[in-house]
């Protein structure tokens, strides 16, 4: 199933890559056989992931969203190394805001197998709000950690809550850190994502905390999306995974946003 799932994730990127493909060409590209690649296709097409095409398939559009299990595969192993770095910067007694995607994800888990967040008899170190609902989820089972989750409504393609509820749950709360992930991060429009709702709820977050950590693969930096979460200058930390061109750079160090390179 695991390897299903990394070739459908890689059926998608060639597609969005090039916006049309053939059966022939994801065999060649994908290394698989015709009747595997026109298996993958119709799979993908059945989901409404792609559009099918007589021999092929096309891309629905630039700006559609995947679904949360198709970006699981991507960077990985600097979502990890971010979230790691993220997770050694959380305190004991914290209260942290996540929001959802892939890398946000990666922070929970780390901050799940995390001793120094750890009370006493396992009694809970560590505070969780968030508006995902499989962190919440996955964290539910860590004696150490207390978590909230705001109201809302539930986002097939993300796991997230948006709307009005989500507003008035995170308006009632103060974090010390927010923890975002994003779908872009540019010198010019800031942290954005795709979703006008989830980045709705992301600026809420940011407003409620004393710090605002973004974290972000190189994939995102110098890209925006259609949605913004905020300005550079409500940015404090910056976490990635690679060193960021002198431009962004730039940019970065006059919002006085803290840049931190993970290490693998």
């Amino acid at each position: 199933m695991a390897q299903q799932q990394q070739r459908l994730g890689a059926l998608l990127d060639l597609i969005i890559l090039r916006g049309t493909v053939s059966i022939s060409d994801i065999a060649l590209e994908l290394r698989v056989s015709p009747a595997t690649a026109r298996r993958d296709l119709n799979t993908l097409a059945s989901q409404r992931l792609v559009t099918r095409t007589h021999g092929g398939g096309m891309a629905l559009g630039s700006g559609y969203e995947l679904p949360l299990q198709y970006k699981l595969p991507r960077h990985a192993e600097a979502k990890i190394a971010i979230a790691n770095t993220v997770a050694s910067m959380v305190n004991f007694g914290d209260v942290v805001g996540l929001n959802g995607g892939t890398t946000t994800s990666e922070v929970s888990r780390a901050l799940g197998r995390s001793q120094h967040v750890v009370g006493p008899g396992a009694e809970p170190g560590l505070t969780i709000v968030t508006n995902a609902l499989n962190i919440a989820f996955e964290l539910s089972v860590r004696p150490h950690v207390t978590i909230v989750v705001t109201g809302g409504v539930a986002r097939q393609q993300s796991y997230e809550l948006v709307g009005p509820l989500v507003a008035e749950s995170i308006d009632k709360v103060t974090l010390d850190m927010a923890i975002l992930g994003v779908d872009g991060l540019s010198s010019e429009f800031g942290a954005t994502t795709i979703h006008p709702g989830e980045a709705e709820v992301s600026n809420r977050f940011a407003q409620a905390a004393g710090r605002v950590v973004v974290v972000a693969d190189s994939s995102k930096l110098g890209r925006s999306t259609f949605a913004r979460i905020c300005t550079l200058d409500r940015i404090d930390t910056l976490v990635t995974d690679a060193p960021i061109a002198d431009d962004f750079a730039r940019a970065l160090d006059r919002a006085s946003v803290e840049v931190i390179v993970a290490n693998g």
